[in-house]
């Protein structure tokens, strides 16, 4: 059984329900294309990080774009 991770920020409220259903689905679906196995067993997680729980260079992804702007 194949478990595909995906790792985002949670950024401007989140990903919706209906975008996570989406993506995973295109996600299992590429992965039976690509690999030709079947995606009926495919486990698809999605987690968000918080920005503040993010960091590049020891800034928080938070700061980094704050000091952007």
């Amino acid at each position: 059984m194949p478990v595909i991770n995906v790792k985002m920020t949670h950024e401007d409220g989140g990903a919706t329900k209906e975008q996570k259903e989406e993506f995973a689905k295109k996600v299992a679906d590429d992965f039976e294309k690509v690999f030709k196995r079947s995606s009926k067993s495919a486990v698809v997680i999605i987690e968000e990080i918080n920005t503040d729980n993010y960091s590049i260079g020891g800034e928080t992804i938070t700061n980094i774009r704050k000091n952007k702007a």
